[in-house]
């Protein structure tokens, strides 16, 4: 039996916590065996699995790097994080037949350890400005990405990102074609949760990083009437939990209010199920923001939810066109709120029913035929 093509997946986030990449191993495992590199213990459809311990920086953060950064010394700077450093040492004699980076930090490395095998790209968002909110990454680590973009997206073989209005900038600064990969997940067998006239029971589910606005969220909630509820499903972020512990401390008392550890990905939308309109809020501080298109949009979707999100192009044409919920007219927790106290019963039907019909419409099957596309007709340059 000949040997199956062997494939490299590289992304420096922790596998099993990131949605995205999971869904990307399932589809990869069909085609060869996977070796993943990055952060915390094996994913699930990995034949192997090359651990960064300690979870190197996947930024030139070191003194010597951060001088890189400031004199704009980024072809230097590239492969110069500590994360970059482990991983060349991991890959040195290993040889693939196809490379896939998680985003543009991945790209110098996965280009390094080709020797010849073709790239895929999988940008998830807008590089440039991943966190551009932040001076310092603003400065310091912008110019980098777009460098980088711009010196290896041209010889990237495929690239991906989550939507049209992203895989347009690309295409229009850095002259790569670029595939639209969703964050959707697959259709689930799930109906709408019956609603019951005095009670919308809100829900929102992600990571608990400072800037998504959580608070928001909780502000709202203390301003709606006694129907209200909300139940958070949140991961940690690795600042020791200390954002997550600001949102308790707002919250409060008010026993409307629930914090719940985190649900596995392939749980959540069965999880989500009992719950009314998933509600998101988040003030447009980078493209990304504008042209948000998150997770939880399709979780709360297949979970059968209508939903309530802030102004955003992506998700705001998809909430209007399949009539899911509503759009906040601003960012504010009083506009969130305003929005959510005008929901009657047959309101929320209404919504859950349609996320109920739209829900194939909205899955990964599309986003899945596309990844088999890149995939296939990759490794016919490689594998014969």
């Amino acid at each position: 039996m000949p040997d199956r093509p062997r494939i490299l997946s590289i992304s420096f986030s922790e596998f099993v916590s990131d949605a995205r990449v999971l869904r990307q191993l399932g589809v990869l495992a069909d085609y060869g065996d996977v070796t993943t590199i990055g952060y915390g213990p094996k994913p699930p459809d990995a034949s192997e699995h090359l651990q960064l311990v300690g979870e190197p920086a996947s930024l030139p953060q070191t003194p010597a790097g951060v001088l890189m950064l400031a004199l704009h010394l980024h072809r230097k700077a590239e492969l110069a994080a500590p994360a970059n450093v482990a991983a060349l040492a991991l890959l040195a004699d290993k040889r693939f037949d196809l490379v896939v980076a998680n985003e543009a930090r991945a790209l110098p490395l996965a280009h390094a350890v080709a020797h010849g095998a073709p790239v895929w790209g999988d940008m998830h968002e807008w590089a440039p400005e991943e966190r551009t909110q932040i001076l310092s990454w603003r400065l310091l680590v912008a110019p980098l990405m777009r460098s980088i973009c711009a010196r290896y997206l041209p010889r990237t073989e495929a690239v991906s990102t989550v939507n049209g209005s992203i895989a347009a900038m690309y295409q229009e600064q850095f002259g790569c074609e670029v595939r639209v990969v969703r964050n959707a997940i697959a259709l689930q067998d799930l109906a709408p949760s019956p609603v019951t006239g005095d009670r919308v029971r809100l829900v929102h589910s992600g990571s608990a990083v400072p800037g998504r606005s959580i608070e928001r969220l909780i502000e709202a909630t203390r301003q709606l009437d006694e129907r209200f509820t909300l139940d958070l499903f949140l991961v940690a972020a690795r600042d020791g939990g200390r954002y997550l512990d600001e949102l308790r401390g707002i919250a409060g008392e008010d026993d409307r209010i629930v914090f719940h550890e985190a649900v596995a990905p392939g749980d959540l939308p069965r999880t989500l199920n009992a719950y009314d309109i998933g509600v998101f809020v988040l003030p447009p501080h980078t493209a990304n923001h504008r042209f948000m298109l998150p997770n939880k949009f399709f979780d709360f979707v297949q979970a059968r939810l209508g939903v309530v999100f802030s102004p955003a192009i992506e998700t705001s044409a998809l909430i209007e066109r399949y009539d899911l919920g509503r759009v906040s007219p601003d960012f504010t927790a009083s506009s969130l709120a305003e929005t959510l106290q005008s929901l009657t019963a047959d309101d929320v039907r209404r919504y859950k029913r349609n996320a109920d019909n739209a829900a194939a419409a909205l899955s990964s099957e599309q986003d899945e035929q596309t990844q088999r596309d890149v995939i296939g007709t990759l490794l016919k340059r490689t594998v014969t």
